[in-house]
C-alpha cells in the first residue's frame, strides 16, 4: 500500500491517497482543500478511486467530498454514526477493501461520535483521534473527554508498537510517527485514571 501524504489548507490538515500498487485501485482519506494536488496524483499514476473515506464528519475533513465524487465517481464511505451524506457505512471491525489492500475499521469516539481509525499494511490512519504528540480536541459538538480516554487507553495504547502513525493534522514535530514512539512520548497516552484524564483535559 503506497501512501501519498498531502498537507492541505490553512489548518495543517492531512489528506491521504492510498494506492494498491498491484492494481492501481485507490482510496482518498479526508479530502478538504487543494484538491488539484489529489487530482494531479490520481491522473499521473492512472489511479482508479474506489472510495472517498472520512475519518470523521468535521468539515475540514469532508469539504472536498462532493468535488472528488464528481471527479472520480467514487463512493463516499463513513462510520455508521456519521450524520453526513454518504454511500457506504462501516462499523467496528469491518474491512475496507481496494485492490489487494485492506483497511480494518476501529471505532475511536471522543473527538467526535463517528471518529474511526483505519489500520492496514502496518499503518494506522488516526484522523483526529491521535496526533503526533497530542490528541484531538473535545470541545466541539459530539466531543467527549470520557470517550476519548477509553479510545486512547483501552484501544490505541494496546495497539502494536510498530504501527506507523499517519495523523489527521500536521501538529507534531514530525508528519508521521509510530504507536510505540507515541506510547513513550505522547502525554495523552501516559497511564492515568479516567478521573485524572478528565481533569487533565478540562485544564488543557
Amino acid at each position: 500500500m503506497k501512501v501519498y501524504q498531502l498537507e492541505v489548507g490553512s489548518m495543517q490538515n492531512f489528506t491521504y491517497i492510498l494506492e494498491d500498487e498491484q492494481t492501481s485501485e485507490a482510496v482518498i482519506l479526508d479530502p478538504s482543500w487543494d484538491l488539484d494536488l489529489i487530482v494531479e496524483i490520481i491522473e499521473k499514476n492512472s489511479l482508479q478511486v474506489k472510495y472517498i473515506i472520512n475519518t470523521h464528519h468535521h468539515f475540514d475533513h469532508t469539504i472536498g467530498n462532493d468535488a472528488m465524487v464528481r471527479k472520480t465517481g467514487a463512493k463516499i464511505l463513513q462510520y455508521v454514526s456519521s450524520t453526513l451524506k454518504n454511500d457506504v457505512t462501516v462499523s467496528e471491525g469491518d474491512k475496507i477493501r481496494f485492490g489487494n489492500s485492506e483497511l480494518t475499521v476501529v471505532h475511536t469516539p471522543g473527538h467526535s461520535k463517528d471518529s474511526m481509525c483505519l489500520i492496514g499494511d502496518g499503518k494506522i490512519f488516526s484522523g483526529d483521534t491521535l496526533f503526533v504528540g497530542n490528541c484531538g480536541r473535545i470541545d466541539l459538538p459530539g466531543g467527549s473527554a470520557r470517550e476519548l480516554y477509553h479510545s486512547l487507553s483501552d484501544i490505541v495504547s494496546k495497539m502494536d508498537d510498530s504501527l506507523i502513525l499517519y495523523p489527521g493534522h500536521n501538529y507534531g514535530n514530525s508528519p508521521t510517527s509510530t504507536i510505540g514512539r507515541e506510547k513513550k512520548t505522547n502525554f495523552v497516552l501516559q497511564p492515568r485514571t479516567e478521573k485524572e484524564f478528565l481533569e487533565f483535559m478540562s485544564s488543557d
